[in-house]
């Protein structure tokens, strides 16, 4: 079956499901694309900040995490540490707040892949409803001979395609969903994780300023 043919004997929910797997593809493709830069960089500049950091060298920390300011954990880290005279307190409010204000960005279009992996199937069970109904309107118990047998068939392959092609489209995005899903919740510990370290290594730096003072 040619690609006009599956479109022509899918029915009218082929359509929406066509727009529903282009809009999927063009979002995976931003994702990948940011997860393998974000994946490929962000634990390299963290660990590299502590280690500056650890060194009292907090002028190359500041300019390592202003050169990949693109980063999530990069934006988090300098939230904080360009705070002047920040208590412990304040370091680790500011953490949280620019850490919350990140989430968005590490699961963005997940909702609109929830909603594709959701409305998809419910698509394909309204063309096999459609193309049932098609059937059974062009099934005549008085014709039984085949003159309308064409009906019968063109409804069948309705019902059978669209069904087909609904549950395609939402396994395909599922996947993929349920993937970029785990690169979130495994940044968010690793952000967490780097965080915890550097609110460490800031508190004990605040702690031995105010001993010397």
């Amino acid at each position: 079956m040619t690609i006009t043919n599956l479109f022509t004997a899918g029915g009218v929910v082929i359509w929406p499901l066509l727009a529903f797997s282009l809009l999927a593809v063009a979002l995976i493709i931003e994702r990948v694309i940011f997860w393998v830069k974000v994946t490929g960089k962000q634990n390299r500049v963290a660990q590299g900040v502590i280690k500056l950091y650890r060194l009292d060298d907090v002028v190359s920390a500041l300019e390592l995490l202003r050169r990949n300011a693109d980063l999530p954990i990069a934006r988090i880290f300098l939230a904080a540490l360009e705070l002047e005279e920040a208590t412990p307190e304040e370091f680790r409010l500011a953490l949280e707040t620019e850490a919350q204000a990140e989430i968005p960005v590490l699961k963005r279009f997940q909702n609109i892949f929830d909603t594709i992996i959701g409305l998809s199937p419910l698509l394909g069970l309204l063309g096999t409803v459609l193309g049932l109904i098609t059937s059974f309107a062009s099934l005549n118990i008085g014709d039984v001979g085949g003159t309308k047998t064409a009906g019968v068939t063109a409804g069948i392959s309705e019902a059978l395609v669209s069904t087909a092609t609904g549950l395609i489209v939402a396994i395909f995005t599922l996947f993929f969903a349920n993937s970029f899903r785990g690169l979130y919740q495994r940044q968010i510990a690793w952000i967490q994780e780097y965080g915890g370290q550097l609110e460490l290594l800031y508190r004990r730096r605040y702690e031995r300023k105010g001993k010397q003072g």
